[in-house]
């Protein structure tokens, strides 16, 4: 059973001192001290949110915003930065070693461009033999990124996750708001998590959608946003579908989790979906409160899902009971 859950916030704590880069102001006694980081910034709000947390705990940071994918207008003159192009990146870490920063923590989205693309884009020697390393297999998003931190590894810097940063922004179990689903929402539900986890284990997406036992939708390279606004041409008549956003099995937790925020609460509704579950522990949501609040506002139930909600254990695809038979309810929970 699904169960209510009252939120609470996890702030953090933590102090830190660098070289190179600015400290936001400290707020409280400090503990152990925490290493400057540099923030590899993409698209969307995780990066700010990181930031946000390197101040609020008088942590040294320096956003390394990467062209085409991070705006500059998003980030205020007075945020110490660095701006890099993809085809150029590796050669950016040696201005990070100057700067006296050896940990690095990779936030928000990133279109993902072809290895040709990026060869075209004039690469520098040195990320230029990794792309040619990647290139010789045919490698997922999760793929490249292991590959990704293993080279960031290989030269001498740490990775540290983003929730671990920012606090407790990973979904927690239960129901979340005043929202509950229904015993066919539940159907929905289980039969979605099968869905996405089995395209994760492609290497695929971390995400799908289900309405009344029928897949409407599985992410791909296109984005949650723009798999809601599939789904919502796909809709069927009756209760609406549900949004299941999962991690794949096995993958690293310090990269690339499944995240969700308003704007997914705010697309969800649009598409016609009644709620959306997600698995818990293993999606970043972005600000749950207002999240929270704007899904008890639209009407739409928001879930953590656990190991017994879904009757398996976190990283299986089989065995999950959907309730359903050629797409449609048998009536049973």
């Amino acid at each position: 059973m699904i169960r209510a859950r009252t939120l609470q916030a996890n702030t953090g704590a933590g102090a830190g001192a660098g070289a190179g880069c600015v400290s936001g102001p400290a707020s409280g006694p400090a503990t152990a001290p925490r290493p400057p980081l540099a923030i590899v910034a993409g698209g969307g709000d995780l990066p700010r949110r990181v930031m946000e947390a390197c101040r609020r705990d008088g942590r040294d940071f320096l956003l390394v915003g990467i062209e085409g994918h991070a705006d500059p207008q998003d980030w205020e003159a007075t945020v110490p930065q660095m701006w890099i192009r993809l085809p150029r990146a590796l050669s950016a870490l040696d201005d990070l070693r100057t700067r006296g920063i050896a940990t690095i923590c990779l936030a928000g989205c990133v279109r993902r461009p072809s290895v040709a693309e990026l060869l075209r884009l004039i690469p520098d020697r040195r990320t230029a033999a990794f792309l040619m390393r990647a290139a010789r297999h045919a490698l997922g998003d999760d793929s490249l990124l292991r590959a990704v931190v293993r080279e960031l590894e290989t030269e001498g810097f740490t990775i540290e996750a983003s929730h671990e940063v920012i606090g407790s922004v990973l979904a927690p179990e239960g129901v979340l708001g005043s929202v509950a689903p229904d015993d066919v929402a539940l159907r929905d539900l289980r039969f979605a998590f099968r869905l996405a986890k089995a395209m994760g284990e492609l290497d695929v997406g971390q995400g799908a959608i289900v309405q009344q036992g029928i897949p409407l939708a599985v992410e791909a390279v296109e984005g949650t946003d723009a798999m809601l606004a599939r789904a919502g041409d796909l809709a069927r008549e009756g209760p609406g579908g549900v949004l299941v956003k999962t991690r794949k099995p096995g993958q690293d937790t310090r990269v690339d989790l499944p995240a969700v925020g308003v704007t997914t609460v705010v697309n969800a509704r649009a598409a016609g979906l009644r709620g959306i579950g997600l698995e818990a522990g293993g999606t970043l949501v972005i600000d749950l409160d207002r999240m929270v609040r704007k899904a008890d506002e639209l009407g739409l139930f928001v879930v953590g899902l656990g190991p017994d909600d879904i009757g398996i254990g976190s990283d299986s695809v089989t065995d999950i009971d959907t309730g359903t038979t050629g797409g449609e309810s048998n009536g049973n929970d």
